[in-house]
């Protein structure tokens, strides 16, 4: 009982500290599409550096921060040699790459595009860098279950992060205007977008110091042996995260390259800013991932609990389309997030929404080949979903624009669910009520195609009175069908 307690907590203070985490920096989004224009393509080029930068961090951390969580609880390997061992590997692997990057920062930025500001390349380069190398401490204080500082460190890079946005996006400008020669020596108009990148860069290098503790056990360690044997454990796991980021980030970083318009920064600015609005869905499909996945592998060992699945993933979907229906409900107010330049790329928003349902559906199917131990299966499917993502970004973005990359994500994410669930059906069959299913995503569909009607036909007032009466009758069927409050409460009463 000790332990669930101690799970609970620890699960409750990452989850929370994530959430929390995601939505502040979410507060960003309104910052910067309020600040820079569209048309200038800047919040473009925070989306595209962003998206480099989230492939590069797999890449650099290739695997290593499960591997180190396996190792360290591995009978027969000394914990503190595996840290080791893993930070040596990780901070090698950095440090060439800064190298390699300054090396060839010319031809690098101008291949990427950015070839009159390499700086944010280098500047993103060396962040990444420091992000990678801190994923390992930051594993070791989960390791040590040290969740309450992992979470305000956390938080802390994520309020200074703001705080220092805010200072030069909306503080120094407007003193610029009245003392530019006293505020010119620390803030340039020159720069725009690229202040996001320098902040980041010292917000990242700044909590480095914070692990003065943890780094004090740190020996320098080349053990081939050892990390012969992690490597060979983290490859397929690398396989993995590369397929999977790519699902997320191959459009964000084609669209420049294969964009046929003059304006493509603009358009990636647009589709970015509104798929913000999209990424709620990603934060409830996260809550649910962090109170599910200790749930799952702590009932492995338990027999005949695939009833409980099926119940799990009926009741997530559920929930997320009611989340979608109430973003989609009242996009006329959520809208206001974000900049108005940026709003005729709304219309992304349900497709966007939709994928992100069927990345969270995919995540219930996985456990099935996790629970086996036959975790290639992931492999194969987030290849295949990737795939189909670039596939369609490459041929239909010249002539779509945006729109392609969508749907991209849309059919990318449908094909990985179906390949997972079909082959799950053969290797370990969980019936998933597919019928109760079908009920709820017919009635969301019924539910959000008058809700369009309402949007496109009235003014926001009327048109978010009639969706909510919509919402509530989506809100009603389930608990008429799913959720009876009379028996719950004599429940919750005994």
């Amino acid at each position: 009982m000790a332990g669930l307690k101690s799970l609970a907590k620890e699960t409750a203070i990452y989850g929370l500290s994530s959430i929390v985490g995601r939505f502040l920096n979410y507060l960003l989004v309104p910052l910067y599409t309020a600040k820079i224009s569209a048309e200038s393509g800047g919040y473009g080029v925070i989306t595209n550096m962003y998206a480099y930068t989230a492939l590069m961090l797999v890449l650099l951390t290739f695997g290593m921060e499960t591997t180190f969580f396996r190792f360290s609880n591995k009978e027969g390997e000394d914990p503190s040699k595996v840290f080791s061992a893993t930070l040596t590997a990780v901070g090698t692997v950095a440090m060439v790459f800064v190298c390699l990057v300054f090396a060839f920062i010319t031809p690098l930025s101008s291949a990427m595009g950015y070839a009159s500001h390499p700086s944010f390349v280098w500047v993103m380069a060396v962040t990444v860098a420091i992000d990678a190398f801190q994923c390992i401490p930051f594993a070791y204080l989960r390791y040590k279950k040290r969740a309450v500082k992992f979470a305000v460190l956390k938080l802390l890079f994520i309020v200074m992060n703001i705080m220092l946005n805010l200072v030069y996006f909306v503080v120094l400008p407007s003193l610029y205007k009245s003392y530019p020669d006293i505020v010119g020596n620390i803030y340039s108009t020159t720069v725009g977008p690229g202040y996001a990148f320098y902040i980041n860069l010292f917000c990242t290098a700044s909590i480095t110091f914070c692990f003065y503790k943890e780094l004090k056990t740190f020996r320098l360690s080349f053990d081939r042996k050892m990390l012969g044997r992690m490597l060979s454990y983290s490859w397929p796991i690398l396989v993995l995260g590369i397929a999977g980021i790519l699902n997320q980030t191959a459009d964000k970083i084609l669209f420049p390259y294969i964009y046929k318009g003059g304006d493509a920064h603009e358009q990636l600015g647009i589709y970015g800013a509104a798929s913000k609005i999209a990424m709620i869905m990603a934060m409830i499909t996260q809550a649910f991932r962090y109170a599910y996945e200790p749930f799952v592998f702590g009932k492995s060992k338990d027999k005949d609990n695939k009833e409980t699945y099926s119940l799990a993933m009926k009741y997530f979907l559920i929930f997320t389309l009611l989340a979608f229906l109430v973003v989609v409900g009242y996009l006329d107010v959520l809208k206001h997030l974000i900049g108005s330049d940026y709003w005729e790329g709304l219309k992304v928003v349900p497709i966007v929404m939709a994928a992100e349902i069927m990345m969270g559906v995919y995540f219930n199917l996985s456990f099935w080949y996790k629970l086996i131990d036959k975790t290639i299966w992931g492999a194969w499917f987030s290849g295949a979903g990737c795939l189909v993502l670039i596939v369609i970004n490459v041929v239909f973005v010249p002539q779509y624009g945006y729109m392609a990359c969508a749907w991209a994500g849309f059919a990318g994410y449908a094909t990985a669910m179906l390949f997972s669930y079909l082959v799950g059906q053969k290797y370990y069959p969980i019936d998933y009520h597919l019928g109760h299913i079908a009920k709820y995503i017919v009635l969301a569909v019924v539910v959000f195609a008058m809700i369009t009607y309402v949007n496109s036909s009235l003014d926001t007032l009327p048109a978010v009175a009639i969706n909510t009466v919509l919402i509530a009758f989506y809100v009603l069927f389930i608990v008429k069908n799913d959720f009876p409050v009379s028996a719950i409460l004599k429940k919750i009463k005994k």
